[in-house]
């Protein structure tokens, strides 16, 4: 078991967003202990995704500070790059390389980033692909696998980098409905792994099921947290109370 398990990982300290005068975050402070599983939920156009952005400074931030494992989120360049190698990202679309296979997808980035030998970086890549349940998919075109079988290999793809922790915008919300839950249990694997992650998704049930802490969030603002099962069942604010009740109803 990781000794340092436990230790923030992840601090996001006062930050603000703005694009132009909307305020898309406000005052988010969360810190993300290591081996930690936090889920991120709310309705629609609550900041979620840009919270989660903001972590690999894929967005930037008007105002705050974004540490991760106590280096604070450089502006640009060669520093921003190698900090980006500790931050897994896994997004709603799968955004792999067409023309590569899925091998090549997944050795990219530790050949190219960090100067791993292709022999070496082909070996682990075939255990990612086993480890997510697509090693038989290697040779094969991203075109040639379905949505699920997609989102596993981008999950692969950022393992590939080890990266302290991984972040995940969404991971199923464009998939079939059937190919959701061999993603989730892909990601409750790495969950149970210790895994350090950050999940913005829909799926109440794997918040439920994985979930260390569920953080709440309504208007760019985070309003409530707490563990998955004091949430669900004991909501403190109206706002996550109106959020549930909407959800039991469908």
């Amino acid at each position: 078991m990781d000794v340092q398990r436990g230790q923030p990982l992840v601090v996001v300290s006062d930050v603000q967003k703005h694009y132009g005068d909307f305020q898309a975050l406000t005052d988010i402070n969360l810190t993300v202990n290591r081996g930690e599983v936090v889920v991120v939920i709310g309705p629609s156009g609550s900041g979620k995704s840009t919270l989660c952005r903001t972590i690999n400074r894929l967005e930037t931030i008007t105002s705050g500070t974004i540490t991760i494992d106590g280096k604070e989120l450089p502006k640009e360049g060669k520093a921003l790059a190698a900090l980006r190698a500790d931050v897994g990202m896994v997004f709603q679309s799968f955004n792999l390389f067409s023309h590569l296979t899925i091998l090549d997808n997944v050795t990219l980035g530790p050949i190219k980033v960090k100067g791993m030998k292709k022999a070496d970086a082909e070996r682990e890549a075939r255990a990612l692909l086993e480890r997510v349940g697509v090693a038989q998919q290697a040779d094969k075109l991203p075109a040639q696998l379905s949505g699920g079988q997609q989102q596993r290999v981008a999950i692969a793809r950022a393992l590939a980098m080890k990266p302290k922790v991984m972040l995940f915008d969404e991971p199923t919300s464009a998939l079939d409905p059937e190919m959701i839950n061999e993603v989730l249990d892909v990601m409750v694997g790495l969950a149970q792994d210790g895994m350090t992650m950050i999940v913005v998704t829909h799926e109440m049930g794997f918040a439920r099921k994985a979930g260390d802490r569920v953080v709440f969030m309504a208007d760019g603002l985070i309003v409530e947290e707490d563990t998955p099962e004091q949430f669900f069942t004991a909501p403190k604010s109206e706002r996550a109370k109106d959020f549930l009740s909407k959800l039991i109803t469908h």
